[in-house]
């Protein structure tokens, strides 16, 4: 099939994949009010045309704590990437690193720590909340001997959301296994590619608590039982003690959160709402962003994700006030579809769209996309933003 955009990317990985895994990645909580939500509100955010702006030179590097990157964005954490392609978080991370952006690796990856780490640059690691806080401190002392520049600390998912479509596809629920198993046998170059020659299907990092029991079949179990509601903010003192790097937390949805996130001394944010995977009903991120960069003004850097597809999307968050983005679902379609090479066109497409809607609003570097491109005068009027 022709593939021009992450929806081709998309169809092609349900093609590919068991439905287990498709259905994982593609959906969310409840309803999925909230997943449709983060697609179409940002889809719908219209932008201001403008022409004889003089650009002839598009710029779409830019700066993300202390590291110059070619794009404003980088390949968010997604639990059991490496299950989309042989080995796979190592090849998106190759395909970041030769396209010029940071791959984020998930605790809850395939590959482990030191796997990804060898090809990722730059690299980054994200943390959940977990009640084991000395593995949590070695996660985080691995991640720093590894070089990871960046700790993302996720903290909107105290307990896993309500997804009904995991029960369905059979990646939670009754007979899940054998439920798994027949869905493979339909898709035999899955089967034969990551099945048998992508092996171990563990859990890379968290072998030392659970050992040969870290595969796929304790996967949803391990989650419900070692997630930790009982955080709160005062807990992250440990987290600064243990991790001298930039911080940032991800999950965030008010700005009150977000005020909290500067008096830690975090250095950023992601503004999220977990892929409308945790709970259904919440604002989209493109409703919540502007509030929040308000909130935060240049306090910390404002990252964002949850319904990017495009480039046209990245430019769109950056005029909400976003400084990057963090790809998941598209960055998984793209791999599921094609591997390295897929993770690594999707990336170029995203290039090439950011500089189309760059210079047909009439910006030529990242720092001058605000709320002055946007459409609505009611936000371009809002956060110093001039008409």
């Amino acid at each position: 099939m022709i593939i021009s955009s992450a929806s081709d990317f998309r169809e092609a990985a349900r093609r590919r994949v068991p439905r287990f895994l498709f259905d994982y990645a593609d959906g969310g909580a409840n309803g999925e009010e909230t997943l449709r939500c983060n697609v179409s509100d940002l889809a719908g955010i219209g932008l201001r045309q403008r022409v004889l702006r003089d650009v002839a030179a598009i710029d779409l590097t830019t700066n993300l704590f202390g590291r110059q990157i070619a794009l404003p964005l980088a390949l968010g954490p997604v639990g059991i990437g490496g299950m989309y392609a042989r080995r796979g978080e190592v090849q998106a991370a190759r395909a970041a690193a030769a396209a010029g952006v940071p791959a984020c690796l998930s605790t809850v990856s395939i590959c482990s720590i030191d796997e990804v780490a060898a090809v990722a640059d730059p690299f980054w690691f994200q943390l959940y909340v977990l009640r084991d806080r000395e593995f949590m401190r070695d996660l985080i002392a691995q991640a720093k001997a590894a070089g990871a520049g960046v700790l993302v600390f996720t903290v909107d998912m105290p307990v896993p959301g309500a997804r009904y479509r995991d029960a369905h596809a059979g990646m939670s629920g009754p007979r899940a296994p054998l439920r798994r198993v027949m869905q493979t046998l339909g898709r035999p170059h899955w089967a034969w590619n990551v099945g048998l020659r992508g092996r171990p299907h563990m859990l890379g990092n968290l072998l030392p608590v659970l050992g040969s029991d870290s595969g796929l079949n304790d996967y949803m179990g391990w989650l419900a039982k070692n997630f930790d509601p009982s955080i709160r903010w005062s807990d992250l003192d440990w987290i600064r003690a243990a991790w001298d790097g930039p911080l940032v937390i991800k999950g965030i949805l008010d700005p009150e959160d977000a005020r909290e996130a500067v008096r830690i001394g975090a250095d950023g944010i992601v503004v999220s709402n977990h892929g409308g995977r945790q709970l259904d009903g919440v604002l989209s991120t493109a409703r919540a962003l502007p509030a929040i960069a308000d909130a935060v003004g240049d306090a910390l850097s404002v990252l964002a994700d949850g319904g990017i597809r495009s480039g046209l999307d990245v430019v769109r968050m950056l005029a909400l006030g976003a400084k990057g983005v963090l790809l998941g679902r598209a960055w998984i379609y793209a791999l599921a579809a094609q591997g390295e090479a897929g993770v690594a066109r999707l990336v170029d497409l995203i290039a090439r769209e950011m500089t189309v809607a760059m210079t047909l609003t009439g910006v030529n570097r990242i720092a001058a996309i605000d709320r002055s491109i946007l459409a609505d005068p009611a936000l371009r009027l809002t956060a110093g933003a001039t008409a």
